[in-house]
């Protein structure tokens, strides 16, 4: 499945490659992924997409996604692993542009290249490894159960994948850890060593990560006019996604025996919001738990294919995009099941996600359901070149508001992805 991962060594425990002591080795790895599919929908909101009404662009489209992943790996004459990853990523285009690409953010095209992680590392096997700066924490790292890598590797929560062509009211992504709210911002990182038990085949590991704030790793007051309004948490009107103060753990347990590589996972993260609404109400901190599990086989027909299933479900004090609830509102549960096939050059996948999260910051009593399928396969041309099918549906739900919305979009596509 390594060809089908757009995350080369992006959240990998050690360094892309391991090198000999007393060297370094420079990357400069990428990735493009293009696909060409078609969307429909009703009752959707947002983007190129009202609710009742046709679409106002063409229901038949292209998008697509490039990375590119620049850094080191190096080690020292003594055996200490250390490096640094980043991550570049093009930016969004608008639909209603003129079709060509600007150097600044404009209608006409897109924003240039921006940095999506950076982060250094330093370590070793039998110490563990610290990560420094924007990254990968604990809860996405050692997330299991999420079997997302088939058809373009992003199913509901991809940054150039099929899901990007439906409207903007698509489900949401609370599901899945491994997202921008979470990944993008800065913090310091520590990866346990594997901790083995002879007795049942096993490997223990775990990681604990701290975030103070939720910027960026070129942290910064950014547009507040001073250091010492930033530091103020009574920000008028306050904010459903700004956090400080964010910690967050998890354990991994792996078993291997009779063919079977068994991994399960649980893990909790808080937060705490900064500022307060409108008014009299208030965000609640952020406190969300995970259990996960999955299980791969080899051999279920041959002697080289492999099957993996996987579930993992995830709830708390958290709305939809790990942004702040209110106080009294409602706790998130959602979950996901899926597995995927490989045989040859062949890979079949498919997963099933439902979810009910706060529907809205202002109202304690609404709820958001939602709920999608995605279902894909992979052709591995050769080692670099991926070529893929794609298929999403996906609905959503707000009740206990006047009036009700129900919304559903679905889309197939096909297409390629390319690393290097």
């Amino acid at each position: 499945l390594g060809i089908i991962s757009a995350a080369v060594g992006a959240a990998g425990a050690q360094p892309v490659e391991p090198v000999a002591p007393g060297t370094i080795q420079v990357h400069l790895n990428g990735y493009l992924q293009f696909l060409f599919g078609t969307v429909g929908g009703n009752g959707m909101s947002g983007g190129s997409y009202s609710a009742g009404t046709a679409w106002k662009n063409s229901s038949i489209g292209t998008t697509g996604d490039v990375r590119i992943y620049p850094g080191f790996d190096g080690t020292t004459v003594n055996g200490i692993a250390y490096g640094v990853q980043v991550e570049l990523r093009t930016a969004a285009s608008n639909a209603s542009g003129a079709g060509v690409n600007s150097s600044s953010a404009s209608s006409s095209g897109v924003d240039s290249l921006y940095i999506r992680r950076a982060y250094a590392y330093i370590g070793t096997g039998n110490y563990g490894y610290g990560r420094f700066g924007q990254g990968d924490g604990a809860f996405e790292l050692l997330q299991t159960g999420v079997i997302d890598q088939f058809g373009d590797d992003g199913q509901w929560h991809a940054d150039g994948g099929l899901v990007n062509l439906l409207p903007s009211g698509r489900p949401g992504e609370f599901i899945y850890a491994n997202q921008g709210a979470l990944y993008t911002t800065d913090k310091i990182v520590y990866i346990s060593p594997a901790i083995t038990n002879s007795l049942f085949n096993g490997a223990l590991s775990a990681a604990v990560s701290y975030e103070p704030n939720s910027n960026g790793i070129k942290q910064g007051t950014a547009s507040i006019s001073s250091a010492a309004s930033a530091l103020n948490d009574a920000v008028p009107g306050g904010s459903a996604t700004r956090r400080q103060n964010t910690w967050d753990g998890m354990i991994q347990y792996i078993v291997k025996g009779g063919g079977f590589i068994t991994k399960i996972s649980a893990g909790y993260l808080e937060g705490q919001p900064l500022g307060n609404t409108a008014g009299l109400q208030e965000y609640a901190p952020l406190s969300v738990w995970q259990i996960g599990g999955q299980t791969t086989y080899k051999g279920l027909f041959t002697t080289s294919d492999t099957v993996t299933l996987g579930a993992n479900i995830k709830g708390g004090a958290v709305a939809d995009g790990y942004a702040f609830r209110l106080r009294g509102g409602r706790n998130a549960l959602a979950y996901v099941v899926g597995g995927a096939y490989t045989t040859g050059p062949w890979v079949l996948g498919a997963s099933f996600f439902g979810s009910q999260t706060a529907a809205a910051a202002g109202s304690h009593g609404k709820t958001l359901d939602e709920y999608g399928i995605a279902v894909g396969g992979n052709y591995i041309l050769a080692k670099q070149m991926s070529l893929f099918a794609q298929y999403l549906y996906g609905h959503k739900h707000a009740y206990n508001i006047t009036p009700n919305t129900n919304g559903q979009a679905q889309g197939f596509a096909a297409g390629f992805t390319a690393t290097w």
